[in-house]
């Protein structure tokens, strides 16, 4: 297919123009990007120019980037002799007249999604979408990508980074070419609107994801309690909370969240609990599905030196090292791990805190850079998004036929692996605005991803005696109608007979399959209030 076959679109507007020259004719859904302007590359924190001589291969010094066809992608593949950090493609075109956009997160979200107006120096994880008050265009990278991607759009062009980052310094790729990542793009249709565009090109980004059999519900006890749970207290949430279940086909799950374990060995039960293997029997007997949560890069306070990663701001703490998911051994006995939680007799593994273990910080604060500089891990040969494929794919594995909730997990790499994913910050079981800022927001700004990339969490309904109940009774109505998981963490000796009326109403809808509740002032309100749910149109209050 030919550069200048550019696609036709009857729609008029800034998007569509703007759009067509960016791409041409590949399929219905999606079209091909045009081969970039020009392409860069970061060798010792320096960026050089590449030459390109056909628009698709591009060079400098033993830095070679090619983009080929691949089915409605370009595929970027990347080979380099020196160290590489980063490649970024840009492709030059006027892009003012774009209203608004919208872009992603690495990891969770942290209640500032929203749709923006253009900053040239915003970086918008993984994917973006322009919109001009006529269409909707979107650039992305297809899932499961092998660097960390982010788009930037500026005045005069549209500029794609992919990271290639080896811990802190630049990965060693040797003799080998990386298949760095999918390009994909969309654009708006005739009378669809920009939240259905999104979701559809969620769809483009990730062909195959990996969903439970069934919507996912229940309670995990993190939000009541905060760690400070026992076989007793499980035990008792369990069987208060299991009354208000109505539908025995599709059975909820009880989550045990942290504090079961020994603190440094996610293998052994602490004495609060002393059988994990009789407490999933427990829960089981009490009508509900056991789940359990763990922390998989912690390492033993007595592990050798050599299986730890290296110590780093943020990465600091010598009561919890971390383990070097770079080394066989460390896989190896994460994966072990999983598979005693299944000889247990658990139906959920919930993992957390990876992302934060492999770079030393939390999403929200990568903005200039992922992870601090100058470090590396064992094995420099892989890009840390390899990296976390890799740790991703032994989770996986060994988890066999649990599902597996990611939580601070990588969102474009965790889709089409785990069956769900907690796509926001925690919500609260002590403070109203945490949940609205945390839980609101990420729900109306990435339950587009609910069942294109996997089944989206939005997080717990804190019900405790500290969150006002008219504020908690909406919040647990958006989660049990939008057709995402739905969590409860509550309180037992608070649940009066209005409050033990709207759980069982929770779920009986959580247990059933409904269309994924669509926010309908997303546009403008960073906390959407008005939503589509069930085909209707409900109104929240969330002030």
């Amino acid at each position: 297919m030919l550069r200048r076959d550019f696609i036709k679109l009857s729609a008029v507007g800034f998007a569509s123009v703007m759009y067509s020259r960016l791409t041409y004719a590949a399929a219905p859904d999606s079209s091909l990007i045009n081969y970039p302007d020009e392409a860069w590359a970061q060798v010792g924190d320096q960026w050089v120019k590449l030459t390109g001589s056909s628009g698709s291969v591009f060079t400098y010094q033993g830095i070679k980037v090619s983009i080929k066809t691949n089915g409605n992608a370009q595929a970027v593949y990347i080979q380099s002799a020196a160290e590489l950090q980063a490649v970024r493609l840009k492709w030059k075109y006027q892009t003012n007249g774009y209203s608004k956009i919208l872009g992603d997160h690495w990891e969770r979200s942290y209640g500032d999604l929203a749709w923006k107006t253009p900053e040239a120096t915003a970086k918008n994880p993984w994917y973006v979408l322009l919109h001009d008050n006529k269409q909707t265009a979107c650039f992305g990278v297809k899932t499961g990508a092998n660097t960390i991607c982010w788009w930037e759009v500026k005045n005069d062009s549209l500029e794609l980074t992919m990271d290639t980052h080896s811990g802190g310094v630049g990965v060693k790729l040797g003799e080998r070419t990386l298949h760095a990542a999918d390009i994909v793009t969309s654009i708006s249709k005739a009378n669809e609107t920009q939240y259905a565009t999104a979701t559809r090109f969620c769809k483009v980004m990730c062909a195959k994801p990996r969903l439970p059999k069934q919507p996912v519900y229940g309670i995990n006890d993190w939000y009541a309690v905060y760690g400070n749970n026992s076989y007793k207290s499980i035990k008792e949430q369990t069987t208060v909370m299991a009354e208000f279940v109505s539908d025995t086909n599709n059975r909820p799950f009880s989550v045990i969240d942290d504090g079961w374990q020994q603190p440094d060995d996610f293998s052994l039960v602490n004495d609060k609990f002393k059988d994990m293997h009789k407490m999933a029997d427990e829960i089981k007997g009490l009508g509900m599905r056991p789940g359990l949560w763990t922390r998989p890069l912690i390492a033993r306070l007595d592990d050798k030196a050599s299986l730890l990663a290296p110590t780093i701001r943020g990465r600091d703490d010598a009561k919890t090292p971390i383990l070097d998911p770079t080394i066989p051994e460390n896989i190896e006995r994460i994966k072990r791990n999983l598979g005693i939680y299944k000889q247990w007799g658990y139906h959920m593994v919930k993992h957390d805190y990876s992302t934060y273990d492999i770079f030393g910080k939390w999403g929200f604060r990568m903005t200039d850079s992922f992870t601090a500089p100058g470090w590396k891990y064992h094995d420099q040969s892989k890009t840390n998004a390899e990296i976390i494929n890799n740790l991703y794919q032994a989770i996986r594995e060994s988890a066999g036929d649990m599902y597996v909730i990611g939580c601070n997990t990588m969102s474009h790499l965790s889709a089409g692996v785990f069956e769900l994913n907690r796509i926001g910050d925690d919500t609260s079981g002590k403070e109203w605005a945490r949940t609205k800022k945390m839980g609101v927001n990420t729900l109306g700004f990435r339950l587009n991803q609910h069942n294109t990339f996997y089944a989206a969490d939005g997080d717990c309904v804190g019900l405790t005696k500290d969150v006002p109940w008219d504020k908690n009774r909406q919040w647990l109505q958006l989660l049990a109608e939008s057709g995402s998981p739905l969590f409860i963490s509550a309180e037992i000796d608070i649940l009066d007979a209005d409050k033990k009326a709207a759980i069982k109403t929770a779920f009986a809808n959580a247990a059933r399959v409904q269309p994924t509740g669509e926010p309908l002032d997303w546009m403008d309100n960073q906390f959407p209030a008005k939503w589509k749910l069930n085909n209707k149109e409900v109104t929240f209050n969330w002030d």
